[in-house]
């Protein structure tokens, strides 16, 4: 696949056929459990429409989105299937959740009761469904299991509004070592067990609790980087196998020899000790290519071998040292992806960066155009 005639030479590619087979992996695990699947910020970087569209095809169903207008955005795109905001909206935004027809999470009497107002006003016959999510243990957003009850009647009580679904969000399930999603998985039970109207969907794994702790699959998981083909840890990696959907491409677009002793991009910290040819790619840290990658031993592949990035990755532009090889202008560069038998990862990444792999493939920026193959 390649990039547009006359424009820059860099491109993403996206497989979907990578997004549709990692859903099926990911629902034969979890059965009989039902799929969510993210698509917040962008399908992870990947396209939240398209990638919505091949994971519905796969089975998903439900999405899920961080933002309102992550959410109408699927909507505008002819998206029918059920859309869960992971967070509590905004009060001024409860007429757009109404209108739009989504699903959100709530833990506050002002939001519950902001909803609850938008919903009656709507021209809609049907209550709004809302989750209510418990904090038990991951301490960002949630009501406390000790509001839970008071919220759970406030929600029965109010015309407008009914209880879809309870859930929580688990901190450490990626480390199959710690007790603490056992632990948080028991005070989510324990509100559970306080319930005597159980909603239809009771929720707590993201893709670490869905591969590796069967005790939080409930009836739906929430599959977010697995679906994208990485794994939440290098211990989750052997419990499942992932196909990446993501690859990562440009052209050489400069080739010149340089002589020993040279010092490569900015702040001259590398240095060649023989004479060597040092070729520049035409994409860099605005892209989403990390800056200091190129001082951590990060590489690339031309010609299905690994070359050493040379020295500080610029905003536009990185150099790549290639030795006494003969590359032309012109010849494919993956920095993400595969070559021949040589393969980046976004973990390969994020090992070199202390990172994670979200943030690697979040970070490929909107200068990059996606490329799709394998839609249905």
């Amino acid at each position: 696949m390649s990039e547009l005639p006359g424009l820059r030479p860099v491109w993403g590619e996206v497989d979907l056929g990578a997004i549709r087979a990692n859903v099926e992996i990911l629902l034969d695990a979890v059965a009989p459990a039902q799929l969510l699947a993210v698509v917040k910020a962008d399908g992870y970087g990947h396209g939240s429409i398209p990638v919505a569209r091949a994971a519905l095809a796969a089975g998903a169903q439900w999405l899920g989105v961080a933002l309102v207008e992550e959410g109408v955005t699927l909507r505008e795109a002819g998206i029918t299937a059920p859309i869960l905001m992971l967070s509590e909206p905004p009060l001024t935004a409860a007429a757009a959740v109404v209108e739009n027809g989504l699903t959100p999470v709530v833990y506050t009497r002002r939001g519950i009761e902001a909803l609850a107002v938008a919903a009656s006003k709507s021209d809609t016959s049907s209550a709004l469904a809302v989750h209510l999510k418990i904090d038990t243990g991951m301490h960002r957003v949630g009501c406390t299991p000790s509001e839970a009850p008071e919220l759970i009647e406030l929600i029965s009580s109010l015309p407008g509004v009914t209880l879809g679904g309870l859930c929580t969000h688990l901190a450490n399930a990626d480390d199959l070592q710690d007790s603490y999603t056992d632990d948080q998985i028991a005070v989510f039970e324990k509100v559970l067990e306080g319930v005597a109207d159980r909603p239809d969907l009771i929720h707590a794994a993201n893709s670490a609790g869905a591969i590796a702790h069967p005790s939080t699959r409930f009836n739906l998981v929430r599959a977010g980087i697995a679906m994208y083909g990485v794994a939440p840890s290098l211990e989750v990696s052997k419990k499942i196998s992932l196909l990446p959907a993501l690859s990562l491409h440009a052209r050489v677009a400069f080739v010149h020899r340089l002589s020993a002793g040279a010092k490569v991009s900015y702040g001259s910290r590398y240095e060649l000790k023989n004479a060597a040819t040092i070729v520049t790619v035409p994409i860099g840290y605005a892209d989403g290519v990390p800056r200091s990658l190129g001082l951590t031993g990060g590489e690339v592949l031309i010609n299905a071998h690994r070359y050493p990035l040379a020295g500080t990755v610029t905003m536009d532009q990185c150099m790549v040292d290639v030795g006494d090889d003969e590359i032309a202008v012109g010849d494919e560069v993956v920095l993400l992806g595969r070559q021949g038998n040589e393969e980046i990862t976004a973990q390969e990444w994020a090992d070199r960066l202390a990172m994670i792999p979200w943030e690697v493939v979040t970070g490929i920026g909107p200068r990059v155009p996606r490329r799709y193959r394998g839609e249905a």
